[in-house]
């Protein structure tokens, strides 16, 4: 790794700094972003061992391991970890490592805020799991936090959750800051917005929904936390509230943020296609136009998540043709990756695998989305396993397979080293035959009508769910061996050339100038 430490030139092998404290002073943008990179990763494991809980208890019909309530925690903790502690976090840490390389500048813009944008993650994280240890255990209400149950009905420990979601939104709101204040104010001569990787176009656009969504998520919990304390009745209807304000509040934060853990996987698909396929990407200002259109629409669509509460029935129309939209954009997006890989001279090392699974399984949740949003339908699918099926399909097999894809990519010139290629496949194809065994058949026994969030269930799912079980507990040893194959790249793997990616040096890339395989494997280059 970078031996830099607080300053952004400076190399200090001696003294504290070096060990323990180079880590916690640091303000060097490749420190912070391998720390936002291990964080994610030990939340990861963490959340995935919760889900492996959810698992075991669904193996068969029949509470055989758990009790209903912990089993709820579960769940709510589980998406939770995965939402905030991991996802996010982990495309943080990769906006950090890549984006002052992509656009030729020396650091972040605001190195300080950098470093306690990530500092604060772990308190917000100690404090959310610690309510496992407080009187009436850990929050149950599911990661939507739904009034009353967050409200009325739950225990004290909400209070911490309340203040843990507190704290990550002001740590994602100045990443966000950090991110845009480096992209208009700090590229190298010459590189126009137009010109920029689309990683950096991807991030710079997640950046603004993260400062439009983060303060309507603190308003909701803000207002859980009067109604709960302070005598307030916003989601009370006792009291004149309203517990379908509650879920608009949090769907108008919570459907961007959808996007916000999808747009920049699009830009790290963006970079790898065109590399192993050895041709520029087709059609990059569309790209660029698409993925905004996308962030555009994500604002006005919410209420596609609310078919079954009862709204008019222009409001479903409404919503049903604006979520249908969205289709369009992110269809264009596949497009252009197809287009790019056709006739193109393809191999097909790890990075690209992961790629391509991407492709396929994202497009997958894709259609399975299109489906629940034709309003008449949902209601029939709605708080099935079918909906689990499709946002499993968008989050793992989307985001968390780009975010495997851009280590496998980019450890190279963060390292030095190569990682093991042949562990690299086995990881891929491991990871793909699991994670179709454990969410596909979620889709038929959420059409058969099997609801979601539930510790026990009829006999006519008990096969599909021991299926189920059964791949979740395969998906989740693979991402412990990707543990081992992370460590082992490195403390040293074979060492890693000027140009990693053999045959895919030596192109000019007008539009996408990636830094990966073109540039050497020293420092960013500096800002003349």
């Amino acid at each position: 790794m970078s031996t830099a430490t607080t300053t952004h030139d400076t190399h200090d092998d001696h003294g504290p700094a070096s060990g323990l404290m180079r880590w916690v002073t640091t303000t060097n943008h490749k420190d912070i972003g391998t720390l936002y990179l291990w964080f994610s990763f030990i939340m990861l494991l963490i959340g995935g061992s919760f889900a492996m809980v959810i698992r075991a208890e669904l193996f068969q019909p029949g509470l055989q391991l758990v009790d209903p309530q912990f089993f709820n925690q579960m769940t709510t903790m589980h998406g939770l970890i995965m939402v905030f502690g991991a996802i996010m976090p982990a495309f943080v840490g990769l906006a950090n490592w890549l984006i002052p390389m992509m656009i030729g500048a020396p650091d972040m813009a605001l190195p300080r805020m950098n470093n306690w944008s990530f500092w604060i993650l772990p308190f917000a994280f100690t404090m959310l799991l610690s309510s496992f240890f407080l009187e009436g255990g850990a929050p149950a209400f599911g990661w939507t936090f739904y009034a009353p149950l967050s409200t009325t009905f739950a225990p004290d420990s909400t209070d911490f959750f309340i203040f843990g979601v507190h704290m990550m939104g002001i740590s994602s709101v100045m990443g966000a800051i950090n991110v845009i204040a480096t992209i208009f104010n700090m590229r190298a001569p010459g590189m126009t917005l137009m010109k920029m990787p689309l990683f950096v176009w991807t991030w710079l656009i997640t950046a603004y929904l993260l400062i439009a969504v983060m303060p309507v998520l603190a308003g909701a919990v803000t207002m859980m936390l009067t109604d709960r304390h302070f005598g307030t009745s916003f989601f009370d209807a006792a009291g004149g509230g309203d517990p379908v304000m509650f879920q608009h509040i949090f769907w108008f934060f919570g459907h961007p943020e959808v996007y916000i853990m999808i747009l920049p996987a699009f830009g790290i698909i963006s970079a790898i296609i065109p590399t192993f396929a050895r041709k520029p990407l087709f059609g990059y200002s569309s790209m660029v136009y698409a993925t905004a259109s996308i962030a555009i629409l994500s604002f006005m669509v919410w209420a596609h998540h609310m078919f079954t509460t009862g709204m008019p029935v222009a409001g479903e129309l409404y919503f049903m043709y604006a979520t249908i939209m969205i289709a369009i954009p992110t269809g264009v997006k596949i497009f252009n990756w197809v287009s790019t890989m056709w006739r193109g001279s393809m191999t097909f090392e790890t990075p690209m695998l992961w790629a391509l699974g991407f492709v396929v399984m994202f497009t997958i949740g894709g259609f399975s989305g299109l489906m629940l949003g034709i309003a008449p339908v949902d209601t029939q699918y709605h708080d099935t396993y079918f909906v689990v099926a499709h946002f499993h399909y968008v989050l793992v097999t989307g985001a968390l397979y780009s975010i495997i894809a851009a280590f496998y990519y980019w450890v190279p010139k963060w390292t030095g080293h190569m990682y093991d290629e042949k562990l690299g496949k086995i990881h891929f194809w491991w990871s793909t035959i699991a994670v179709n065994v454990l969410f596909f058949p979620q889709h038929f026994i959420g059409l058969a009508g099997m609801p979601r969030r539930i510790p026990d269930y009829s006999l006519q799912f008990a096969d599909w769910n021991m299926i189920s079980s059964i791949g979740g507990f395969a998906f989740g040893l693979g991402q412990v061996f990707f543990l081992y194959i992370v460590i082992k790249t490195i403390k040293g793997g074979k060492k890693a050339s000027d140009q990693v990616w053999e045959g895919a040096t030596g192109l000019e890339f007008e539009a996408l100038p990636s830094p990966a395989p073109y540039h050497s494997f020293n420092e960013a280059p500096a800002v003349k």
